[in-house]
């Protein structure tokens, strides 16, 4: 059997949630849209749904998985809903509801429910992405409140640099979202994971922790909350086979590293079909029976290559660490000149492992 395996810790996975509660003294809606990042949506919220507030996906598909699946803890639809005749399912469901945009508040007014929904009405406070526009806002949550259908409604924004410690625009949101709030009694949600670790006076009645719950800093420099960050998920695999070079021989495709001493290299059982990074270069550390090595030449689909001329304890069969609790995702991903969302969100064709449970 092919060695290339993901492990899951869900004990981490515990310890990033009940952190993101312990700095903010928040609710927290644990994000798990996109797969939980790659890390498997239904074990993750499993693992979590006996603590957590509840739940964050994308969509009403991924909802739906978890209803599937046993878990009926509040979940919310970050993009809403799509159609107007997904609100009899968001009402049977029991799911709650982002309403970013003018027509789907129409479309409440307009339907007819069993029940009234939970609303989390979102601002546009200048990321300019989804939301409504400032000028809508109070508007809204009136019509909302009139048309009868919402039984609760949450303030909602979203930040677009918050993992930019020493930026004003995330104190520029604030400030249109406190504008815009005004008058209106509801609970709010602003904090996402950079603003959960490195920004605790913006206010939050609701935060929504997403790379944070897999061990991994948002932030490019060193900060005292990701510092307490345990990582989730290990991608690891096996050297298959070794190689004694000379000078002056080139590895992989392209012949993008040449050597340049004799060496010994490591074929590893991982590739960019894995979600391993294609453009991770020369140098991107790894982890070689113990070890810290490096990856050496271009990454090709199923196969890449370490150094092990300065690792002789690593031969056949040693197991390298792509990214895990002691080759960090974030500088993985750095090296690759990509986000450590991306990687994780790229992860495929590996067996996921848990553990923790």
């Amino acid at each position: 059997m092919r060695p290339a395996r993901a492990l899951i810790d869900l004990q981490a996975l515990r310890h990033n949630y009940q952190l993101a509660r312990e700095v903010t003294g928040a609710k927290a809606l644990a994000v798990i849209k996109a797969d939980a990042y790659g890390h498997g949506a239904v074990r993750v919220a499993q693992a979590l749904e006996a603590e957590a507030d509840g739940f964050a996906v994308a969509c009403i598909e991924e909802a739906l998985e978890l209803r599937a699946a046993g878990i009926r803890a509040p979940v919310l639809l970050l993009e809403g809903f799509f159609e107007a005749d997904e609100l009899p399912l968001i009402v049977e469901h029991d799911f709650w509801c982002v309403v970013h945009s003018l027509w789907q508040l129409e479309a409440i007014e307009q339907a007819a429910l069993r029940k009234p929904l939970t609303v989390w009405l979102k601002l546009d406070s200048g990321m300019h992405r989804v939301g409504l526009h400032p000028k809508d806002y109070h508007e809204a949550y009136q019509r909302l409140l009139a048309s009868g259908k919402v039984a609760k409604i949450v303030l909602m924004s979203h930040f677009a640099r918050a993992d930019e410690l020493d930026c004003v625009r995330s104190n520029e949101q604030v400030a249109v979202f406190e504008a815009a709030r005004q008058g209106l009694s509801a609970e709010v949600s602003l904090r996402n994971s950079p603003a959960v670790m490195g920004w605790p006076k913006v206010p939050s009645d609701w935060v929504r922790p997403g790379i944070m719950l897999y061990g991994t800093t948002p932030f490019g420099e060193d900060q005292a909350t990701a510092a307490r960050l345990q990582p989730v998920m290990t991608l690891e695999s096996k050297v298959i086979c070794v190689r004694e070079l000379p000078a002056g021989e080139p590895v992989g495709y392209g012949a993008k590293f040449i050597t340049p001493k004799p060496m010994r290299v490591g074929v590893v059982a991982m590739g960019y079909a894995d979600g391993y990074p294609r453009h991770a270069p020369t140098g991107t550390p790894v982890l070689v029976a113990g070890q810290r090595s490096q990856l050496l030449g271009r990454v090709s689909m199923d196969m890449l290559c370490v150094d092990l001329t300065d690792v002789p304890q690593a031969g056949l069969g040693s197991t390298v660490e792509l990214w895990g609790k002691n080759i960090l995702a974030s500088d993985v991903a750095a090296a690759a000149e990509t986000i450590p969302y991306q990687i994780f969100c790229n992860l495929r064709r590996v067996p996921r492992l848990y553990s923790g449970a």
